[in-house]
């Protein structure tokens, strides 16, 4: 491989994300254009068009690297096959790269992501294995809302303090 040329390819994905990412915290997705991210990225856009087939592809690119680091804090668990339900490691996460988070909000992505590890266990406990596919979507759609509302405040509560709303929502349940 050309590892000078890979390494300018990089940056020249780094530099179009990164304009992308502030541009969408002003403008609208259908407001921005590849010639605007371009222009505030010094680059041209057949450099663009090189690494994505439109903006929405570079939306698609950035929801990808998103869900793949959320997925990298829970890899050994799932390698080890079991489920820590340790928020602690998402607040940390969500803390240290509000921007990303809010951007993958913005972009509507909040509603598609799946829940692709259930604990089943917690679920037989809590619900007798009935009705789980709902008890998921509403877990899932009670933390979007939770992580939605601590990132407009600015993340001013610790990510102790979010992982701690969250397991008094478990512990309820237990009692």
């Amino acid at each position: 491989m050309n590892t000078p040329n890979n390494k300018r390819k990089k940056e020249s994905m780094d530099r179009i994300e990164k304009v992308f990412i502030e541009l969408l915290q002003t403008k609208e997705l259908d407001e921005i254009s590849v010639s605007d991210i371009c222009k505030r990225a010094g680059l041209n856009r057949t450099t663009f068009y090189a690494n994505y087939t439109d903006i929405y592809g570079l939306a698609d690119a950035i929801r990808d690297k998103l869900e793949n680091e959320v997925s990298d804090l829970y890899k050994e668990e799932v390698m080890q096959g079991f489920n820590s339900n340790d928020f602690l490691k998402l607040f940390r996460h969500i803390k240290d790269n509000q921007i990303f988070y809010k951007t993958y909000f913005k972009l509507g992505y909040d509603n598609n992501y799946k829940i692709f590890r259930y604990d089943t266990d917690l679920a037989h406990n809590h619900f007798q294995n009935k009705f789980i596919e709902y008890h998921m979507e509403f877990f899932k759609a009670g933390i979007t809302q939770i992580i939605k509302i601590w990132l407009k405040g600015g993340c001013k509560e610790s990510p102790e303090d979010m992982f701690e709303i969250i397991k008094s929502e478990y512990t309820r349940r237990t009692e």
